[in-house]
C-alpha cells in the first residue's frame, strides 16, 4: 500500500465526513464514495489520512492503483493490492488461472475472474471491517470497474468502505453507473484550498512565516497542494527563497513555473541526463514497476541502476512501494512519458516487449508493452521472436482480453499466412478471440477462410468448433451442419477427430430441433470416441444423449447416462466444465423424478464446486437450478435468495430468464404484482436474446401477468402457444401443462383442455413419476370436472413433494365437491388448500380460493397463524432465523456458509433479507434483535 508523507491541510470538513463513514463501518454498515478533484488537489492525501485512521481502529485496508497504460489487463490493480496475503491466496490463484486461460470451458474468463474477485472482497469484508481504495479509477480496466460497481451496489449491507479516487476528466461512460449509485451523498469533491489553508501549507513547507510576495505567488497555484509543493521545491532548487529583515520567508525576483506541468518539468530538468533517460524507460512500464523489469528494458544489471534510482528518490520523483518503485505522482510519470517523441514511443514499447519476453517475464507485463507498440497505424510489423511469443501467449491473452488479443492476432496473422503451420495456429486463435469477444459473424468469416488452406486436422477441428459455436449463436446451425458434413468426408482425419466432428454435428441437429437425429449422431460419436479412446468426445457425446433423452421426456433413461458420463470425465481438468454441466443437469433430472433430497444435495455441491473453480456461467446455472428446485418444494424464500444471489450481469440469458421468472411467479402468487412486473421488465432483454426457447418459469409469469389483470383468454394463449407443439419436446413445456389445463377449464376452452390433458397423459405413460401422474389426473379431472380425480391428483402431488400444485388440485377438488353439493368433502379439500397457500405466503391464491368457496357458503374456520407477519423477527424464514442466530454468535458469512453448506454469496443475500425484515442496518443490530427475541420468549 502506498505511503504518503504530505501533511493534510485544509481538509477538516472532508476528513470528518470520511471518519464518520469509518464509524458506521464499525457498526457493520458500509458506504461507497467517490473522491473527485483535479490532479494534485489532494485526493490521495485525504485517502491516506483516512486509511491511517482505519488501521488504528483495526480495520483491514487495501489500496489498488490504476494506471493509464494498464487498461488492457483485467483486475491488475486489485491483484497487486491483494497479492502475497495468505488468506486471499486460494481465490487469487483461481483468478490468475482464469486470466491465464488455464480453466477450460469458461465462456468469459475475465468476467469469471471479476466474479471471483468480488467474492473474495465480500469474504474479506465478512471477516473484518474493510476499506478498499481504488486510486485513479478513471484509468481502471473494465473488469476492475465492474467489481467496483458490484461492490458499490452491496456495501449498504456489507462492512466495507469503498473509496474510488477519480478525476473529473477524462469522462468515462463506464463510470456513469457508479456515479449514479454513489449520488451526492457519497461524493466528496475537493476544491482548491482556502487562502488560510494555503498560508498554513506554505508556512509548513518554508518553515517560517510567508511574506506577501510569496503568498501572492502561492495564490496563483489555485489552491492546488501539489502545485504548491512543486512550486516551493522549484524555488528552493533555484535558491529563490530568502528571509526578510522582519523574519518572513519571501521570494526574490526571477522566473517561476506558471503551471503545475511546468513546475513538474522544472523538477525533472534538474536531473542528470542519464537519470532522466532511465526514468523515461520506467515511464514505459507504468506508474509502478519492478526494478528487475527496468533493468531488462535498459539492458543492464540492477546494480547499474542503483545510483540513478537514489538520485530520483532524493529528487522526489520516485518512491518505494513494497518490492516495487512508483512515481511519486501520476503527473510526473505522464510528463516523462509525454516527453518521449511520439514516433519513438511505439518502437521503444516494442523493444521493451521483446526484452521482457526473452527474459521470460509473465505474459501480462509483456502484453502491456506489445499492445501499446501496435496501437498506432504506423507500427512496425512484429519480428520473428514476437510472432513466436504471440503464438505461445495467445490462449492467455484471449482469456484476459479477447478484444485486445484480436488486434495483436490480426497483426501477427498478417505476417503469417494460414497455409503455414504458425499462421494456421494464429488463424485458429484469431477466430476464437473473435468468438469470445462476441464478434461471431467475423469469427465465422475468419474460420471459414482458414479452413480452405489449413491442413492440420487438429486445427481444423478447432476451427469447426469455433465456427459451430458462432453459427449457433447467430441462428445458423443449418450452415454449420453443412460445413461439418463436408469435413466428415476428409480422408486424413483420425478416429478421434472424427468423433469430435460428430459431437459438433449432433449438437447442431439438437439446436435445429431434430432431436431423434441428434440422438443417432451422438450414439455414433460415442462409438467412434470409444474406439479412439477420446474421453473428451465420449463425455460430450454422452451429454448430447442425455439432453436428447430429457427433451423427449425420458428422464429415467437419462439418469444412468449421467453416472456413466461423470465416470468418463473423472478428474480430467480439460473436462471440468463438462463435469459441472453434467452435475447441474443431473440435479435438474433428479428433480424431474421428484427425488428432491438428492436433487438439492447435488445442486448444492455443484454450486460450491463451480464457485471454487471460477466457472461463472456454471455457477449461475447451478444457482438457477437450485432456485427452481426450492421453488417446486415450496421453499419460496430460500428460492428467492438463490435467484437473487448473483446479478444478471453474471448470467447467461437463459439463466436470467429462469431466475427472473421464478421471482416474478413468487411475487404474483404473493399478491405483489408491481414487483412481479418489475422482474418481467428486467427479464425482457434476455428473453429477446433467447428467441423462441421455452423457459417455463418466465412463461408462467407472463401468463399470471394477464390473469392478474383479469385477462384469462390472453393468459391461456401464452401457454397454449407452446404446449400444443411437437410431442418430441414435451419435457420442455411440462411445467406449463397444469396451468394451461386450469385456464382452459376456467375459460371453457374445451378443445385446448382436451389437448393439454392428452399431452399430460403421454408424459405420464412415458415415466410414472408422482408429479406426472398428478398432472395427468389434474388435467383430466379439470376436463371432466371430477373432484375425486382432482383429489387423487392432489395425493400424487403430495407424493411428489410439490405443495403449490397440490394446493391447486385441492382447490379445484373443493370447488367440484361444492358444485355437487358435497360440502363436507368440499370443506376438507378447502381447508388443506388454504393451509398450503398460507404456508407458501400465496396471498393472491388464498384470496381467490376463499372468494370461490364463499359463493358456496363455505368459509375457513379459526386456525393457527403461519406467515402473515411481513416484518420483525417472526417474519424470518427458518433458514433466515438460523443464520440470524449464527450472526449473533459472531460468525462471518464464510463460516456460516461452511456450516450450512451454502455459498457465502447466498448467506450474504439471506443476511440482507434479515436486515430488511428487522429494519436494522448492521450485524450488531441483528445480534441485539436476537438477544431481545431470546429474552422475550424465555
Amino acid at each position: 500500500m502506498p505511503r504518503e508523507g504530505r501533511t493534510l491541510v485544509g481538509r477538516d470538513a472532508e476528513f470528518s465526513r470520511l471518519t464518520g463513514w469509518l464509524s458506521d463501518l464499525a457498526t457493520g454498515a458500509g458506504h461507497a464514495i467517490l473522491l473527485e478533484g483535479e490532479p494534485g488537489i489532494g485526493k490521495s492525501s485525504l485517502a491516506h489520512a483516512t486509511i491511517a485512521t482505519a488501521v488504528e481502529r483495526g480495520f483491514s485496508v487495501y489500496w489498488a492503483e490504476c494506471d493509464e497504460l494498464g487498461q488492457t489487463l483485467p483486475l491488475q490493480p486489485l491483484l497487486d493490492a491483494l497479492v502475497g496475503m495468505e488468506s486471499t491466496q486460494p481465490r487469487l490463484d483461481t483468478v490468475q488461472r482464469l486470466l491465464r486461460g488455464e480453466l477450460t470451458g469458461v465462456a468469459d474468463p475475465a468476467m469469471a475472474a471479476a466474479e471471483q474477485m468480488l467474492a473474495l472482497m465480500k469474504e474479506l469484508a465478512g471477516a473484518a471491517p474493510t476499506v478498499l481504495v481504488v486510486d485513479d479509477l478513471q484509468w481502471a480496466d473494465l473488469a476492475t470497474i465492474s467489481v467496483f460497481e458490484w461492490l458499490a451496489r452491496m456495501v449498504g449491507r456489507t462492512p466495507m468502505l469503498l473509496i474510488g479516487i477519480v478525476r473529473p476528466v477524462p469522462h468515462r461512460d463506464e463510470l456513469v453507473a457508479i456515479r449514479r449509485m454513489v449520488g451526492q451523498h457519497g461524493l466528496v469533491r475537493l476544491e482548491g484550498l482556502t487562502n488560510s489553508a494555503v498560508t498554513e501549507l506554505v508556512a509548513t513547507m518554508s518553515s517560517g512565516e510567508p511574506g506577501a510576495q510569496l503568498l501572492r505567488l502561492a495564490a496563483e497555484a489555485g489552491g492546488n497542494p501539489l502545485y504548491l509543493t512543486e512550486l516551493m521545491d522549484a524555488l528552493v532548487r533555484a535558491e529563490r527563497l530568502t528571509v526578510t529583515e522582519g523574519g518572513a520567508v519571501d521570494v526574490t525576483s526571477g522566473p517561476v513555473p506558471d503551471s503545475l506541468v511546468a513546475a513538474i518539468t522544472d523538477r525533472l530538468d534538474f536531473l542528470p541526463k542519464d537519470v532522466r533517460t532511465m526514468l523515461q524507460a520506467a515511464a514505459l512500464l507504468g506508474i509502478e514497476f519492478l526494478v528487475t523489469d527496468l533493468a531488462i528494458v535498459q539492458g543492464c544489471r540492477v546494480t547499474d541502476l542503483v545510483r540513478g534510482i537514489d538520485v530520483a528518490r532524493t529528487a522526489g520523483v520516485l518512491k518505494d512501494i513494497g518490492d516495487k518503485l512508483s512515481f511519486r505522482h501520476p503527473l510526473i510519470r505522464s510528463a516523462l512519458y509525454d516527453d518521449i517523441a511520439a514516433a519513438v514511443r511505439p518502437a521503444w514499447h516494442r523493444d521493451a516487449a521483446r526484452a521482457l519476453a526473452e527474459a521470460g517475464v509473465p505474459t501480462p507485463r509483456v502484453a502491456r508493452q506489445l499492445l501499446h507498440a501496435i496501437s498506432v497505424p504506423s507500427a512496425d510489423p512484429l519480428d520473428e521472436s514476437l510472432l513466436n511469443w504471440t503464438v505461445d501467449a495467445a490462449a492467455s491473452l484471449i482469456a484476459q482480453a479477447p478484444k485486445d488479443a484480436i488486434a495483436l492476432l490480426r497483426q501477427a496473422s498478417s505476417r503469417s499466412p494460414a497455409s503455414t503451420s504458425r499462421g494456421a495456429i494464429l488463424a485458429s486463435r484469431l477466430a476464437e478471440a473473435l468468438y469470445r469477444a462476441g464478434e461471431c459473424a467475423e469469427a465465422v468469416r475468419v474460420a471459414s477462410r482458414a479452413m480452405t488452406v489449413v491442413e492440420d486436422p487438429d486445427l481444423l477441428v478447432d476451427l469447426h468448433w469455433t465456427m459451430s459455436q458462432s453459427r449457433s449463436l447467430l441462428g445458423q446451425s443449418d450452415e454449420a451442419l453443412e460445413a461439418l458434413e463436408q469435413a466428415h468426408d476428409l480422408a486424413a482425419i483420425s478416429a478421434q477427430q472424427r468423433a469430435r466432428l460428430l459431437v459438433l454435428t449432433a449438437r447442431a441437429h439438437r439446436d435445429l430441433g431434430e432431436v431423434s437425429v441428434a440422438g443417432s449422431v451422438a450414439t455414433k460419436a460415442l462409438a467412434t470416441a470409444e474406439e479412439a479412446g477420446d474421453t473428451w468426445a465420449m463425455g460430450w457425446s454422452l451429454h448430447v444423449l442425455i439432453v436428447v433423452s430429457i427433451m423427449k421426456g425420458d428422464v429415467t433413461v437419462a439418469l444412468p447416462l449421467f453416472d456413466r458420463a461423470l465416470d468418463v470425465v473423472g478428474d480430467d481438468p480439460s473436462l471440468n466444465d463438462l463435469s459441472l454441466l453434467l452435475q447441474i443437469n443431473k440435479a435438474v433430472a433428479l428433480g424431474n423424478l421428484d427425488r428432491y433430497e438428492e436433487a438439492l444435495g447435488t445442486a448444492t455441491r455443484v454450486r460450491q464446486l463451480a464457485d471454487r473453480t471460477g466457472s461463472l456461467v456454471r455457477l449461475a446455472q447451478a444457482q438457477s437450478a437450485l432456485g427452481q428446485l426450492l421453488f417446486h418444494v415450496g421453499r419460496w424464500d430460500d428460492a428467492q435468495s438463490e435467484v437473487d444471489t448473483l446479478p444478471d450481469d453474471f448470467k447467461d440469458p437463459g439463466a436470467t430468464c429462469c431466475d427472473r421468472g421464478i421471482a416474478a411467479v413468487i411475487a404474483f402468487h404473493r399478491g405483489d404484482a408491481a414487483k412481479a412486473r418489475q422482474h418481467l421488465e428486467l427479464a425482457a432483454p434476455s428473453a429477446e436474446q433467447i428467441g423462441n426457447r421455452v423457459v417455463s418459469s418466465l412463461m408462467l409469469a407472463r401468463s399470471l401477468d394477464h390473469e392478474v389483470a383479469d385477462q384469462p383468454d390472453e393468459a391461456l394463449a401464452v401457454l397454449t402457444d407452446r404446449v400444443t407443439g411437437d410431442a418430441e419436446e414435451l419435457d420442455e413445456v411440462e411445467d406449463l401443462l397444469p396451468e394451461a389445463a386450469r385456464l382452459a377449464a376456467n375459460t371453457g376452452t374445451a378443445g385446448a383442455a382436451a389437448e393439454v390433458a392428452e399431452q399430460a397423459a403421454i408424459l405420464a405413460r412415458r415415466s410414472q413419476v408422482p408429479h406426472r401422474l398428478g398432472t395427468a389426473a389434474y388435467c383430466r379431472g379439470l376436463l371432466e370436472r371430477d373432484p375425486l380425480l382432482l383429489q387423487h391428483a392432489a395425493d400424487r402431488y403430495n407424493d411428489a413433494g410439490r405443495p403449490l400444485l397440490r394446493a391447486k388440485a385441492l382447490e379445484a377438488a373443493a370447488i367440484g365437491f361444492a358444485t355437487r353439493g358435497d360440502k363436507d368433502s368440499a370443506r376438507g379439500a378447502f381447508t388443506r388448500a388454504d393451509e398450503l397457500y398460507d404456508r407458501l405466503g400465496a396471498n393472491w391464491d388464498l384470496a381467490h380460493l376463499r372468494a370461490q368457496l364463499r359463493q358456496h357458503g363455505i368459509r375457513r374456520g379459526p386456525r393457527a397463524k403461519h406467515r402473515q407477519v411481513q416484518a420483525g423477527w417472526n417474519a424470518l424464514t427458518p433458514t433466515e432465523t438460523k443464520i440470524a442466530g449464527m450472526v449473533a454468535e459472531g460468525m462471518s458469512n464464510p463460516q456460516i456458509a461452511e456450516v450450512l453448506v451454502l455459498s457465502p454469496r447466498t448467506v450474504g443475500t439471506h443476511v440482507s433479507h434479515i436486515l430488511a425484515k428487522l429494519g436494522v442496518r448492521s450485524r450488531i443490530d441483528i445480534a441485539r434483535e436476537a438477544a431481545e427475541h431470546d429474552r422475550t420468549t424465555a
